[in-house]
């Protein structure tokens, strides 16, 4: 199955859900293997993993992120679609000028995200 969605199937339809720790209880996994399954267990985990480190300043729309990160708007869709699938962000707004913003238990456990992506920019190099 791909990253785009790493909780549910395409047959389970999750349900709609009200806080990030009821969310997390659904998932029944804890940030850190989310976050290894989202940015270093699949293609496409280091562009994830620039999105969330730019999301930690202030919340940018894709055509903000498209151009600071110097990726094609399509491609930076996609990403932002998995990360808010998999409960990383959450999007304000609607249409072309939408926000999106890291939640809470992103930023709260930061530190293991920027851990992985200390793992992840050694491998790149390599």
């Amino acid at each position: 199955m791909a990253a785009e969605n790493f909780m549910t199937s395409r047959s389970f339809q999750r349900p709609k859900l009200q806080t990030i720790k009821e969310r997390l209880q659904i998932q029944n996994t804890g940030m850190k293997r989310l976050l290894w399954y989202v940015i270093a267990g699949s293609r496409g985990g280091l562009n994830r993993a620039r999105i969330i480190n730019l999301l930690k300043d202030r919340p940018y729309n894709a055509n903000q992120i498209a151009e600071l990160l110097h990726l094609d708007y399509k491609t930076v869709t996609h990403h932002l679609k998995v990360l808010e699938k998999n409960y990383m962000i959450s999007v304000e707004g609607n249409g072309y000028g939408k926000l999106n913003f890291l939640e809470e238990v992103v930023i709260k456990d930061f530190e293991v995200f920027l851990d992985i992506w200390s793992h992840i920019e050694k491998k790149e190099q390599k």
